[in-house]
């Protein structure tokens, strides 16, 4: 069996759901979700400006609404369950995590931990950090040890 360690920030869609299940064809995968939401993550002017890249004016705009903290943590425990129970309806073996702070380090204890063959960081494009090398694909490929893939979440179902 092939072990996947999946990096989310939000909870899946079915086609993000479809586009991981199927990356290695026929072949049986376990995933280990880690989740860390949006709003405990870069503060709102990264989140504000990578909004504004992508066109999402209004986005911008509500960024100070964007739980952080405990809000967050409520709503990042939703997305998890809702990740965990889509990737189970795809017949894939799913687990997962919900994390707070350094997400690098809970990133690197698990795939030591459970020997992964890969980690694959699925997010919305985050610009700034991704022009300095500062994205979590970026920065765990330098940590992990194991092959890192970096795809982009779809936003809308």
């Amino acid at each position: 069996m092939f072990t996947s360690v999946l990096m989310i920030e939000k909870a899946l869609t079915s086609a993000d759901v479809e586009f991981v299940t199927t990356l290695h064809g026929d072949e049986t995968v376990s995933f280990h979700v880690l989740l860390q939401p949006r709003g405990d993550q870069a503060d709102r002017l990264l989140r504000a400006i990578d909004d504004v890249a992508l066109g999402e004016l209004d986005e911008a705009a509500h960024e100070r609404e964007t739980p952080e903290g405990k809000d967050a943590a409520e709503l990042g425990a939703q997305a998890l369950s809702v990740s965990l129970e889509a990737l189970h309806a795809a017949g894939s073996a799913a687990e997962g995590r919900l994390i707070k702070d350094h997400p690098l380090d809970a990133l690197k204890t698990l795939v030591d931990e459970i020997g992964a063959d890969e980690v694959i960081v699925l997010t919305d494009p985050h610009y700034v950090e991704e022009f300095f090398h500062r994205d979590w694909a970026s920065r765990a490929r330098h940590k992990v040890g194991v092959p890192v893939l970096k795809l982009f979440s779809h936003s809308k179902e």
